[in-house]
Parts: C-alpha cells; sequence; structure tokens
C-alpha cells in the first residue's frame, strides 16, 4: 500500500496541508487496504477483528515499546497492543466496528512514534534513508571530535608560561564552536527522544545521555565564557564530542547488527511480489496488484519472477526455489497439476498458474504470521530485564544527583561531571538488549534452516530439555505409506498388476492410492499398457474403473481398486492396511501397506541420544504398529494405544520427575500434550499447524531439524546468560568509578556504547549457522 507509506511524513508535525493529511488517511481507512498489512481475525470484513502489523519508528528501548503500548491503550476499540524493542514492529488487535487505522496511527504520532505498515514497500527505503542521516550524524561528530582533539591537545601539554591566556581562551573559542554542530545536528536524536519521554511523563534510556551531553555542554561553555566563574575554568569539549563520537558508532553498529538478525522475516516478507500478469477473458495479460487476485484466476509468472500465490501449474513446466517456505535447499520440479507457493522464485522457464489461495490464506502468510507472532513475543528472561530496567534509570537519577550533592562542596564542576559519568555509563541498554538480540538472532538462523519459531520462550524450555517425546503417525512415518509385498492371480506378474493399479490409482489422492502410484514410479518399467476410460471414485472405499489393456485384442473391462469390502474379496493374512485389485473374475491382486519411516528418523534419533537426551514414542495407533515402527527407528521405551489424555498424564509424570520434555507431533490431534511441553515442534504441511500451539514449525518435515534445533537453543541460553552477566558486572565496576570521580565523560561514553555493541556482538555469532558456539 504505496500510500500509506507516507502516512507520517503528510500527517506528521512538518507543516504538509491538511488535503493532503485528509487523503493519507482516507487511504488508511480504506478496507480494500487493510488487508495489505492487517489479518482478519473474525466476523465482518467492514466491522470485524483485524490484526495488524506495523513498524514503528523511534523505538530504541524498552521504555519506548511501553509507550507506545501505553499510548495505544488509551484508544477505544484497540483490543491489545504489544511492542518489541528489539525489532521496532508493533502487532496491534482493533476492531473495525469501533475504530479506524487512522486513529490509533494517529495516536502513536501524538506519543512521538511513526507507524508504518509493515507490509509497506518503502520501508527498505525508509531504513536505508534514515541509515545515510545517522552515518552523517557520525561522520560530523568524528570530524569535530578530531579538530576539538587537536585545540584540547596543546593544554594538556603546556607548561606553565608556554601558551599566553589569549591564546588557551582563542582555543576555547574554537572548540565551542565546533561543538555546536555535534550539539545541534549529531545529538538530536537524543535530544528529541528525551523531550518525548519528558513530554509523556516517563524515563527512557536517552534521557541520562541528554541530560549528560546538555550538563557538559554547559559547564564547558560557563567556563568559556566566565573561567573565574562558580563552575570553574575547565572545559570539557573534547570529553563532550568523543562521548557523542563513540555512543553514535555503538548505536550505528548495534543498529546494523539487529537490522541483519531480524533478517529472516524481512527476507521472507519481501519474496511476495506486488504484481502479477493476470489472464483476461480476451486472452490477454494484464497487470494487476496482488491483493486483487481471486482464487480461480490464472497469472503468468516469467523465469526470475516470484509466484504471487498458492496454485496450480495449469501450463509448462519449471524448477521453483522454496528454500525459505519449506526448508529444501534445492530447486523443485514442478509440472504441469503441481502446486507452487506464493513467495517462491519460478527459475527455469515462464508457466501459468491457476490460482487457489490468496492473501492471508497462503503458506507464505501464514510463514509471515508466525513469524510475525515470534518477533513480537517476549521471553520472560526479556520480559525480567525490561522490568528491572525501569527502576533503575530512576536509581541512575539518584545516584547521579547523590554523587553531584557529595562532590559539590568540593568543586562545583567536577560535581558536575562526576554526575554526567553516572548517568552515561549506567545505561542499560546492554540489559535490555541481552535476551532479545540473542533469542532474535538464533531465531533467524533457524528460519534460514527450515524451523519457524513461533514462540521464542521455546528456545529457553527446549535448551532445559532432556527428555523428547515423538508421536508416531505424520511425525517418524510419513503420511503416504509405501508398498511392502504384493500377491497376484496365477497367471499375472507382479509388474502387470502394479501396473494396471497404478494407472487407477492416478485418479485418486488417498494416501494408499499415492503409495501405488510411487511404488510403480520407483520401478524401471516401459509405458503403461492400461488406459482408463472411465473412473468413479467412492470416498474412502477405492476407485471402480473400466479399463482397456492396449497390448491386447481383449475389449474394456470393469476393475476396482480398493478396500476388500469394496472390491468383494477376503484381505489377504492378518495384515491391518491392505489395497485390493478385482475384476469381474473376483480377486486379482492385493498390495500390503507399510508405514513409511522418515528417511532421517534413524540419524535424528541418534544426535538426540548423542546430546544425552532419553527419546520416547507415544502413538494412538495399534501397540504392534507402533512397536514395529520404534523397532526400526531405534527407540526403546514405546507405547501404543494411547489417548490424548494419556499421552497427557505420561508428559505430567515425566515433568512432576523434574524433566524437561520436548514433545514432536503432528499438530492436529497432539494439541493437549504440545501445549503442556517445555518446547514443542509440529511440522508445516498442514494449515492447522497455525493453531496447534506448538513453538517450533518444522517447514521441510526434517526430522534432524529438532537435534539441530536443540544444539541452536543451548547455545542461545549460553549467549544470554553471557550477555546478562556482562551486562551486570559492568555496571557494577564503573557505577562507583564514576561516583568517585575517577571516570571521565568521554571513557564513560565508550564504555556504554561499548556494552551494548558487546551484547550484540555476542549474539550476532548465533547468526551464523549455528557456528557461534558459545
Amino acid at each position: 500500500m504505496q500510500a500509506a507509506a507516507i502516512s507520517f511524513e503528510t500527517t506528521g508535525p512538518d507543516g504538509f496541508p491538511a488535503a493532503r493529511a485528509r487523503e493519507v488517511e482516507a487511504v488508511l481507512d480504506d478496507p480494500a487496504e487493510w488487508p495489505a498489512y492487517s489479518r482478519l481475525l473474525g466476523g465482518d470484513p467492514v466491522e470485524g477483528r483485524w490484526e495488524s502489523h506495523v513498524v514503528v519508528d523511534g523505538v530504541r528501548c524498552a521504555g519506548c515499546a511501553a509507550a507506545v503500548e501505553a499510548a495505544l491503550a488509551r484508544v477505544p476499540g484497540l483490543v491489545s497492543a504489544e511492542v518489541n524493542a528489539a525489532t521496532r514492529r508493533a502487532r496491534i488487535v482493533w476492531s473495525a466496528a469501533q475504530v479506524r487505522p487512522s486513529t490509533w496511527f494517529r495516536a502513536g504520532e501524538v506519543a512521538g512514534y511513526r507507524f508504518v505498515p509493515a507490509g509497506d514497500t518503502f520501508v527498505r527505503e525508509r531504513r536505508l534513508r534514515e541509515g545515510r542521516l545517522a552515518l552523517w550524524r557520525w561522520l560530523v561528530a568524528g570530524l569535530c571530535m578530531m579538530q576539538v582533539m587537536m585545540y584540547a591537545y596543546p593544554a594538556y601539554v603546556a607548561r606553565p608560561g608556554d601558551m599566553s591566556l589569549d591564546a588557551a581562551q582563542l582555543l576555547r573559542w574554537a572548540s565551542w564552536v565546533l561543538t555546536l554542530p555535534v550539539l545541534l545536528f549529531s545529538c538530536k536524536p537524543f535530544f528529541a527522544a528525551a523531550l518525548r519521554d519528558m513530554k509523556g511523563l516517563r524515563i527512557g534510556m536517552d534521557l541520562p545521555v541528554a541530560l549528560g551531553i546538555a550538563i557538559t555542554f554547559a559547564v564547558s561553555s560557563a567556563a568559556t565564557f566566565d573561567p573565574s566563574g562558580p563552575l570553574g575554568g575547565e572545559v570539557y569539549f573534547d570529553s563532550l564530542t568523543m562521548f557523542v563520537f563513540f555512543l553514535l558508532t555503538g548505536r550505528w553498529l548495534e543498529t546494523r547488527l539487529r537490522g541483519r538478525t531480524a533478517g529472516a522475516l524481512e527476507a521472507l516478507m519481501n519474496r511476495q511480489p506486488d504484481s502479477a500478469e493476470r489472464l483476461t477473458i480476451t486472452g490477454a495479460f494484464e497487470t494487476v496488484a496482488v491483493r486483487r487476485l481471486l482464487p480461480g484466476d490464472v497469472v503468468r509468472v516469467r523465469p526470475g519472477e516470484r509466484f504471487p500465490a498458492d496454485g496450480v501449474i495449469s501450463l509448462g513446466s519449471t524448477t521453483a526455489d522454496e528454500a525459505l517456505l519449506t526448508g529444501e535447499s534445492h530447486p523443485v520440479v514442478r509440472g504441469l497439476g503441481e502446486r507452487v507457493l506464493a513467495g517462491s522464485h519460478n527459475l527455469s522457464s515462464t508457466v501459468q498458474v491457476r490460482v487457489e489461495s490468496v492473501g492471508q490464506g497462503t503458506r507464505f502468510a501464514q510463514i509471515v504470521a508466525l513469524m510475525e507472532s515470534a518477533s513480537l513475543h517476549k521471553p520472560r528472561l526479556a520480559a525480567m530485564a525490561d522490568r528491572a530496567a525501569r527502576p533503575f534509570l530512576l536509581f541512575v537519577l539518584c545516584a547521579a544527583v547523590a554523587t553531584g550533592a557529595f562532590w559539590w562542596p568540593v568543586d562545583h564542576g567536577k560535581a558536575l561531571m562526576a554526575a554526567v559519568a553516572v548517568l552515561v555509563v549506567t545505561c542499560p541498554c546492554a540489559l535490555s538488549l541481552a535476551t532479545p538480540a540473542a533469542m532474535l538472532a538464533s531465531a533467524g538462523m533457524l528460519a534460514r534452516r527450515g524451523v519457524l519459531v513461533r514462540n521464542l520462550q521455546g528456545l529457553e524450555g527446549l535448551a532445559g530439555a532432556d527428555t523428547v517425546v515423538f508421536d508416531k503417525t505424520g511425525t517418524l512415518t510419513l503420511d503416504t505409506p509405501r508398498i511392502g509385498r504384493i500377491a497376484c492371480r496365477q497367471g499375472w506378474r507382479v509388474a502387470e498388476v502394479l501396473d494396471c493399479a497404478a494407472a487407477m490409482a492416478v485418479q485418486s489422492l488417498h494416501p494408499a492410492a499415492r503409495a501405488i502410484v510411487e511404488a510403480w514410479n520407483a520401478t524401471p518399467h516401459p509405458a503403461s499398457p492400461w488406459q482408463v476410460s472411465q473412473a468413479f471414485e467412492q470416498v474412502g472405499m477405492g476407485v471402480d474403473a473400466w479399463m482397456t489393456d492396449q497390448g491386447s485384442d481383449a475389449g474394456p473391462c470393469r476393475m476396482w481398486l480398493g478396500s476388500a469390502s469394496f472390491c468383494g474379496v477376503p484381505p489377504l493374512g492378518e495384515h491391518a492396511s491392505q489395497v485390493h485389485l478385482a475384476d469381474a473374475q473376483g480377486w486379482l491382486a492385493s498390495f500390503v501397506l507399510e508405514e513409511n519411516v522418515r528417511t532421517d528418523a534413524n540419524a535424528a534419533i541418534d544426535a538426540l541420544r548423542s546430546q544425552g537426551v532419553s527419546v520416547h514414542l507415544l502413538s494412538g495407533d495399534r501397540a504392534a504398529a507402533a512397536s514395529a515402527v520404534a523397532q526400526r527407528v531405534g527407540i526403546e521405551s514405546v507405547q501404543g494405544d494411547c489417548t490424548p489424555e494419556a499421552k497427557l498424564a505420561f508428559m505430567k509424570a515425566l515433568q512432576e520427575q523434574e524433566h524437561g520434555v520436548a514433545m514432536v507431533g503432528d499438530g492436529l490431534n497432539d494439541g493437549p500434550v504440545l501445549a503442556r511441553a517445555n518446547a514443542s515442534f509440529a511440522f508445516g504441511n498442514a494449515v492447522p499447524l497455525a493453531q496447534a500451539r506448538a513453538d517450533f514449525i518444522v517447514m521441510g518435515g526434517e526430522l534432524e531439524a529438532i537435534p539441530a534445533a536443540r544444539a541452536q537453543a543451548k547455545r542461545t541460553m549460553r549467549v544470554v546468560r553471557q550477555n546478562l552477566w556482562w551486562a551486570a558486572g559492568y555496571n557494577a565496576l564503573c557505577v562507583p568509578l564514576a561516583a568517585a570521580g575517577m571516570l571521565p565523560a568521554w571513557l564513560a561514553g565508550l564504555g556504554m556504547a561499548a556494552s551494548s555493541l558487546v551484547v550484540v556482538l555476542n549474539a550476532a555469532r548465533l547468526a551464523r549457522h549455528g557456528e557461534g558456539g558459545a
């Protein structure tokens, strides 16, 4: 939605015409534009409940996030608002019957924060523009700092009588002039944020910084104008410019690193194209916005372009890159009638796609919603740090006042500078960033491997898990079984009955039918001689068809493929799962089905055991079937015939014995145990997974992602603990030094910038494909 991208550039306090502001508000309040950045949760689109995701400009810390949430809480019609300071994103749930987006957009602006729709095509451009401005502020601060240091150097090395008073005063005036650009341009973000906090009657992390800068400049200016005044004759322009330069350096690097760790979400969101070529009734193609597509439309996708919606290829064939959507690292072949996913790349040739799902119904939208949810969730440790940071800021101000009061009788100038050092050195940015920076870095790395972190708290639970419980069907086994044994009527060969059955099975989407087709594809064979002239499927029972063997002179014959009762034949032995083939003469063949265990199941379970994890299998299937699968994958502890209540009781018993339990289920009938587990995994091959309460969604269906995710979670928690200890140790060491007057302002600024930077750099190691072991 292009108009919303400039909403706050026209309605903000920048002096734009009121008519333009009303135009933008009209676009924001147009229900046709809401799906571009919102998702309908229920009810009528015009009066129902919506969930919107926006980027919040100006958020730097937990205090800023709390201020935005408080401002939105006062808007009637808003159900909830969550803001994450680390990602600068907000999730807002609102009722269209009571409020319009322009109202809560304006509420955020009144509080001093601009909202930009998260799906806006100009978000990246805005960030680049702000990054260039931040770079200019840093360059100005650096250039002025070097010049001020040159003018300050003679005062440090000169001996009595080496420099006249007039020369010394001239150097001070030159330093004062060079400090003005730093104060008025480079320091503008600090003063703007502090003023915004003061207007809102709250204490933010920029307030101590702004106070420190203002006091330092005031003391130095007083000494310049009146060297014999009450504040003394010392000037600190060199300390001030160095402090600002170091602080801007740290913040610029921190912003770049934080943007990199949150890059997985944007990588997903940016894969959605803005427009598509839609086939018209005249046979020509027209370019339309993606949000205008409807199920049933046919679109043309050229090589190098992204698929705009979920659909089925209706003309042509190609290869597609689905790495970020399914975790499949290699291009996959997509032919006529095969499904393609919105956001995946068309690699090789032009195809036409019949649209099946659009907007929030696509797999792409579900993934983005999961990632948005994870990026806005506050882990327990992060919430504790945020709560600690707020009273800590009040303590900082009190400590600065006490320090100034202590030194005031001794030296007024030193008293103020010691207070400044306390204000600057104790900024709790590192404390607030310690947990979310690490967890978001890990979430980004796991997303690139095809594991979506739906709940950041799950990383803490997974790191402490010493037991993993697997479901069987759809988890250790695939949905499609495999053909184990084939028996046929005398006079027929196995290859012949498989040819005939596969020709009929193509007409059905039943898992047993797909198993027959896969078995036929897996064996070398010439083209099938069988032709299907008429086929009728009885859902859940089988396929009834007229078949013609083109290799013989016989005419069409009627055949049945399906269950024993459907085919009118007795079952073959005691095998539980069978598919039968029959003709007018009776039984022709039987196909014994076996559960198809995932190829990486044994490797995944071996990897978990090597990590010291005990593995259990719980299944609602027959005990014999569960035991057979457990034996094939190497699991010793197995229980079959389990109801959901029995699974839940088993998990509670483990947790009562102080075991941390991770549950791996299919997300459909394992809801209670997935919710109860310390950490839970589900596979991303079904829409109901979004409601399965799982902490992690494995998009590619690879079981080896589970031990890899646990190893990454343990690394994450090690980094979180390192960050928290660093933040606490840094403050414990530096606060006494600053209060004792032993820490100059420039060194305090360097320490504060370095503390935040160390935390973010330490967390960024986790994003390097799991090689950031602590």
